[in-house]
């Protein structure tokens, strides 16, 4: 671990200067136009400051300011969501991660989850001990989002009613679907709750599967939801469904057009 050492008058200025300029990263390029010299000396410049402890390095051409407190480099990123708007843009935080800024489950999950629409090679990436799941989508599925300020910098995150649709569309998205179906409960209760605002998101997504899995909780659980439940019902596609693909289904819920465990057909009309 390096304990930061002494910086001269010149390099603090220039250090300074890319504080100033830049929004949570240095990257060499930026680095390169703030102190307007070419992008190889801007590259050795951060990797000096990084051997002293200044800037931290989170990948190649990708710096973080080290905290002045801090005795050491070799620190934890300061805000991971500005990391990932910045390594994974075009992108927004989805999943269990915006499950967890909406209050809509209390688990504690140890990665951040990416929707991006790069298509990395490694879907699992982790930077200074935090881990990122990553999930590609195509650009056209970049809508239902908000933007959430994380200090100066603007992030993407899925509002509630995309998350509790992407966690049905994907069901490992929330860790499962009895994780998922708990946050959906949560949602119910909250007021964020808006069922047709899930079911027009879920039109534009374009996947029949939500509407199986969704219809069928929504029956199974909520049934005083007739408006919903009928949407769904009409939005059904050809073929059967898994409620979730990782989970063993042995039942044919044939109104659903879904495979379902069991133990979760009870009381519930085929």
């Amino acid at each position: 671990m390096n304990e930061p050492s002494g910086l001269g008058k010149t390099d603090r200025a220039r250090l300074a200067a890319l504080i100033r300029g830049t929004k949570g990263t240095i990257s060499v390029a930026e680095a390169s136009d703030i102190l307007k010299v070419g992008a190889k000396d801007a590259s050795k410049m951060l990797s000096r400051w990084a051997k002293k402890g200044w800037v931290s390095r989170v990948k190649r051409g990708l710096y973080v300011t080290v905290p002045i407190e801090s005795h050491t480099a070799d620190v934890p990123l300061e805000d991971p969501w500005i990391v990932a708007e910045r390594l994974f843009s075009p992108c927004y935080i989805g999943g269990w991660s915006a499950a967890e800024h909406w209050g809509l489950t209390e688990q504690i999950f140890r990665a951040i989850l990416i929707m991006t629409t790069q298509s990395p090679r490694d879907r699992r990436q982790g930077f200074k001990g935090t881990s990122y799941v990553l999930r590609t989508v195509s650009p056209s599925a970049m809508f239902g989002l908000k933007t959430v300020w994380r200090g100066s910098i603007k992030v993407s995150v899925s509002d509630p009613s995309r998350t509790i649709l992407d966690m049905v569309h994907i069901p490992k998205l929330g860790g499962g679907i009895r994780s998922v179906m708990d946050m959906l409960s949560a949602y119910m209760k909250s007021d964020h709750k808006d069922l047709s605002l899930i079911i027009s998101y879920g039109e534009k997504l374009g996947n029949g599967a939500v509407f199986k899995r969704l219809g069928f909780i929504l029956e199974h659980n909520y049934p005083e939801e007739k408006i919903a439940i009928e949407a769904c019902r009409a939005m059904l596609t050809k073929g059967n469904a898994r409620l979730d693909p990782s989970l063993e289904t042995n039942r044919l819920i044939r109104r659903w057009h879904l495979w379902v465990p069991q133990r979760l057909v009870e009381g519930n009309r085929e």
